[in-house]
């Protein structure tokens, strides 16, 4: 069942204060005019530091929360606090847009902001397992609560075939196949079940890419898409997401690498060549020099959207 409330429990354990900073956050303040005020959803909270902008921007903003990882939600819970009865959240993908709307917010949404980044949090969280810097368990789940398939159990079943195909197209990694056949061989001596384990046994057979890359890191990439599902719930956010808006309401978008990217920007095309929406960061938005130096993860990041005609930012 998926929550929907205005508080949540208190979490298991100390999660400790976010330290994930938000990217184009002033890029993203531009296109979505929150001064606007009205209601918006921020589709992946977090750490809360986008939200905390949108509701600082305007008294008269009221935001919905989305979260599928409850740590975060947590995070995003208390650091929203201060903003009371203007803030609801919601633990579940953002695939569910459609059903967690509150009452009355159904075509009248003035703004959504989906970023779909993997945060800080959660990769210096080594327990979470989506991080090669750090060891710790191959798990790369968002949400532990709901998902049964870690990334140990994925690798653990399936063919040579199967890993191959997830690291050529969700990781687009030229190694693939001697990745994946390393994979298979290795798992004859026993399951990959640390994080340290399969970087190692990537860079043992795949070079280090320009400045300084991981070899690792496209493994990595792909095996966390396929964990989560994350393409098909992007397709479905991106389907859903533009009817739920009110005349002049903005739906912006931050992906950080080609895969996103690419569905974004074909999803908006339709919505615009249907004459309903307006594109109004054309060939997307990157972070400037200034941000990219501050904040490294921001160097792959784009931000597009659309606005629905009959009313301007």
């Amino acid at each position: 069942m998926i929550l929907v409330s205005r508080h949540l429990s208190r979490p298991s354990r100390p999660l400790g204060q976010s330290v994930h900073e938000p990217v184009l956050l002033q890029e993203s303040l531009e296109v979505l005019a929150p001064q606007r005020g009205g209601f918006f959803i921020d589709a992946t909270v977090g750490g809360g530091g986008h939200s905390v902008a949108l509701l600082a921007a305007s008294e008269d903003l009221q935001l919905l929360a989305v979260d599928r990882d409850a740590d975060a939600l947590d995070r995003a819970r208390e650091r929203l606090a201060p903003f009371g009865e203007r803030v609801r959240f919601a633990h579940a993908p953002f695939s569910s847009i459609e059903s967690l709307l509150p009452d009355g917010w159904a075509g009248k949404v003035n703004g959504i902001l989906a970023d779909f980044g993997v945060s800080s949090d959660q990769l210096e969280d080594r327990d979470r397992g989506f991080s090669f810097l750090h060891d710790g368990p191959l798990d790369m789940r968002m949400d532990a609560t709901k998902q049964k398939t870690s990334a140990a159990v994925l690798l653990a079943s399936a063919s040579e075939d199967e890993i191959s195909t997830w690291l050529h197209e969700f990781g687009e990694e030229r190694f693939s196949r001697k990745i994946a056949h390393e994979i298979v061989h290795a798992r004859r001596f026993g399951p990959l079940l640390r994080t340290s384990q399969l970087a190692d046994l990537v860079a043992r057979v795949s070079p280090r890419g320009r400045q300084g890359i991981h070899p690792a890191t496209r493994t990595f990439q792909a095996l966390r898409i396929v964990v989560n599902r994350e393409l098909d719930e992007i397709d479905a956010l991106l389907h859903a997401a533009p009817a739920l808006l009110g005349d002049g309401g903005v739906f912006a978008a931050i992906s950080f690498h080609s895969l996103e990217d690419r569905m974004v920007k074909n999803a908006f095309r339709n919505e615009v060549r249907s004459e309903t929406f307006e594109d109004i960061a054309r060939k997307g938005i990157v972070a400037g020099a200034g941000e990219q130096r501050r904040n490294p993860r921001s160097r792959s990041a784009r931000l597009r959207a659309i606005q629905k005609e009959g009313g301007a930012c």
